[in-house]
């Protein structure tokens, strides 16, 4: 059996602490990050630098009233790339989420440096409409 790729084991840290330690995933993001987040919701956007960043993930939970959970289903990488896919549930404003989603996540230096959100089901832009 190999060892898992070094930008694999980022993301699987990552979303181990999405929702539970800001600091974590600060220290995981380049300083330079941006963060795009496709549609016309009140939640699309492009996020750029750390503190924007984390707080967009902040509100998420904010906007679910702590709700929102992302569980990862598979990870593949590779010394540029990482594609992370996951399950993402919540309830917001009497809606429930349960859909696959899928970051596009560019690394360098051992952290991410962009990241495009890519949701597989029309029920994302539903949720944060």
């Amino acid at each position: 059996m190999t060892d898992e790729h070094p930008n694999a084991a980022l993301t699987r840290r990552v979303f181990a602490s999405f929702g539970k330690d800001a600091m974590a995933i600060s220290a995981a993001l380049s300083r330079e990050i941006v963060w795009r987040v496709p549609g016309n919701t009140m939640m699309s956007g492009e996020y750029r630098g750390r503190r924007e960043v984390v707080e967009f993930l902040r509100r998420t939970g904010l906007e679910t009233n702590g709700t929102y959970r992302s569980s990862l289903h598979t990870v593949f990488a590779d010394d540029d790339w990482a594609i992370a896919i996951y399950r993402a549930v919540g309830h917001r404003n009497g809606i429930d989420l349960d859909v696959d989603q899928a970051f596009v996540i560019r690394c360098a230096d051992g952290q991410w440096t962009e990241v495009t959100a890519v949701p597989l089901d029309s029920a994302f832009e539903r949720f944060w409409s």
